[in-house]
């Protein structure tokens, strides 16, 4: 009985949850990772809603769905007894989803990701050498650009999301020094990362700003292009529900529209 609850509250592999097309020749294509501590996802403002949001702008967007810990293991802790998902899993699901899209659109792939998801589409921007699915042979895995919402981003104390590196390493990995930092992403900023949009709020009561500093940080040192938004008040876990911006935050979609056209898409 048990296993089989486990296997109701975890995802068993990913999917594009919906195609959210615009009206028109796209201008870009974008990977939405939706937030969740690796546990669960916040499908609605984290994915749907900015999956609408992205093709009304002329973007097609993909939601998507990647392998995630479960409900389950994260309320009983059932992992190291059952197995379930944990790291590559999530970043496994992410490149073939970008295998999978650049098969149907023939322009600019960029990934988006909030809280534990902008941790995984930063993981894309960084890892792209990297064939976590086994099966790519040797096509282009990585993104034209990342957009990093308040991102979860250190494995390392202080300032690591807890509760995000139990859901990504795993009940009796998170003591693994060697793998907190494998997965640290302040640490493996290369200079041919691609162009990134990080953004934050001073306030966040749920994952650290301090995790977003380290990121901009490194970003600046290997000379790759970005650009940081702050906010003084806009907390966490906004995605695009207009019903949770704050006068900041409310902009923060033309900040990231503006990014995008600044960078020609992440055409070179």
């Amino acid at each position: 009985m048990t296993l089989i609850l486990l296997l109701l509250c975890t995802s068993l592999h990913a999917q594009f949850a919906a195609l959210y097309k615009p009206e028109g020749e796209p201008k870009a294509a974008v990977i939405v990772c939706p937030g969740g501590s690796y546990f669960w996802l916040d499908k609605e403002g984290e994915g749907s809603l900015v999956g609408d949001w992205l093709a009304s702008q002329g973007i097609i967007a993909y939601v998507l769905h990647y392998r995630t810990a479960g409900w389950f293991d994260f309320a009983f802790r059932t992992r190291p007894l059952f197995g379930g998902n944990r790291h590559p899993d999530m970043i496994s699901d992410l490149q073939w989803g970008l295998q999978s899209v650049r098969k149907e659109f023939d322009g600019p792939v960029g990934v988006m990701g909030f809280s534990a998801g902008g941790h995984l589409a930063m993981s894309a921007g960084e890892f792209f050498g990297t064939d976590f699915t086994g099966k790519a042979d040797g096509a282009n895995l990585r993104p034209d650009f990342v957009a990093a919402v308040y991102p979860v981003v250190s494995m390392r104390e202080p300032c690591t999301h807890k509760r995000s590196r139990r859901g990504l390493l795993g009940e009796g990995r998170t003591k693994d020094q060697s793998l907190r930092d494998s997965l640290s992403l302040e640490l493996h900023v290369r200079p041919d990362t691609p162009p990134v949009f990080l953004l934050r709020c001073d306030d966040d009561p749920v994952v650290d700003p301090k995790n977003s500093d380290l990121l901009e940080a490194a970003l600046k040192e290997k000379k790759v292009p970005h650009r940081y938004v702050k906010y003084s008040v806009g907390g966490h876990g906004f995605g695009a529900d207009r019903k949770k911006f704050t006068e900041e935050t409310a902009h923060w979609q033309a900040d990231f529209l503006k990014w995008l056209e600044d960078i020609n898409y992440g055409r070179y």
